[in-house]
C-alpha cells in the first residue's frame, strides 16, 4: 500500500521586483504517495519550475511548509538540506547537464563520491544502472559523443543512483523527439516499478503527462481543479 511521501501545505512564492511584488505560487496545497509518477502541467509562468525548485529546497517558499516523511524540509540547515538532496532527492532536467569533461560512467558515479561511497563500489552501482538504462556500452564515452536521448538516459541514471525516494523531472522529454520521449517514459515507468522511486516531472508534453499516474495543473500559480480532474 502506498503511503505519503510528501505534502505541500499553503505554499506561497513571492517575488520582489523592483518596488513590486510578484506572487509565484498562491496558497498551494499538493500530496505525492511513495512509488506516484505525478505530472504537473500549465502554462509557461504559472509556476511550475518554481514549485520544483521548493520541492527540491532549492529555493524557499515565502510561506507554508513542504513535508517529506513529516519532516519539514526548509526548517533544515544549510548543510542537512545539502545532505537530504543527495540522499533523497534525484533531478533530471531539459538539458541533461552532464559534465562534458566525464565519461558517462563518471557522471552517475557522481553523486555516489560526493555521499563518500568508495570509488570501487560507486563504479560498480553507476555501470549496473547504466546497463539498465540500455546503455551499457556506451558508457566510457563523452556526453559529446552521444545522442540527445542517450545523454537523458544517462540523466537519469545519474538521478537514480543514489537510489532517491523522489525524482523531481523538468521538461525531461522538452528537447526529445516522440519516440525518444516515449523511450523516457517507459524508462521512467520501470525504474519507478522496480526501485519504488516516486517522480514529480513538470512537463508541457500532455501525452507524457497523461500517461503518468495523476495529473495537476497549475494555474497562475494555484492548482486548478477543473483542468486537474479532466488531466491536462
Amino acid at each position: 500500500m502506498s503511503q505519503q511521501l510528501l505534502m505541500c501545505q499553503g505554499i506561497n512564492k513571492t517575488y520582489i521586483d523592483g518596488d513590486n511584488e510578484v506572487e509565484v505560487l498562491t496558497q498551494l496545497d499538493m500530496s505525492l504517495s511513495s512509488h506516484e509518477l505525478l505530472a504537473v502541467t500549465g502554462r509557461s509562468g504559472s509556476g511550475k519550475s518554481t514549485l520544483l525548485h521548493i520541492l527540491g529546497t532549492l529555493d524557499n517558499p515565502t510561506k507554508g511548509t513542504v513535508l517529506f516523511n513529516g519532516q519539514d524540509i526548509h526548517g533544515f540547515t544549510g548543510a542537512k538540506q545539502a545532505e537530504f538532496r543527495n540522499r533523497h532527492l534525484g533531478f533530471i532536467y531539459q538539458f541533461h547537464h552532464l559534465l562534458a569533461e566525464f565519461s558517462a560512467l563518471e557522471n552517475v558515479m557522481m553523486p555516489l563520491l560526493i555521499a563518500g561511497i568508495g570509488s570501487a563500489k560507486a563504479k560498480q552501482r553507476a555501470l549496473a544502472l547504466i546497463g539498465q538504462v540500455g546503455l551499457k556500452d556506451r558508457a566510457q564515452h563523452k556526453p559529446s559523443q552521444l545522442s540527445g536521448g542517450e545523454r537523458q538516459r544517462i540523466a537519469i541514471a545519474r538521478a537514480l543512483v543514489n537510489r532517491p525516494s523522489l525524482v523531481l523531472a523538468d521538461e525531461p522529454t522538452g528537447n526529445l523527439d516522440s519516440e525518444n520521449s516515449q523511450s523516457i517514459f517507459d524508462l521512467l515507468k520501470e525504474l519507478r516499478d522496480e526501485q519504488g522511486t516516486s517522480f514529480v516531472v513538470v512537463t508541457h508534453d500532455l501525452q507524457l503527462a497523461s500517461r503518468l499516474d495523476r495529473v495537476v495543473n497549475l494555474t497562475a500559480g494555484k492548482i486548478n481543479p477543473v483542468a486537474t480532474l479532466i488531466g491536462v
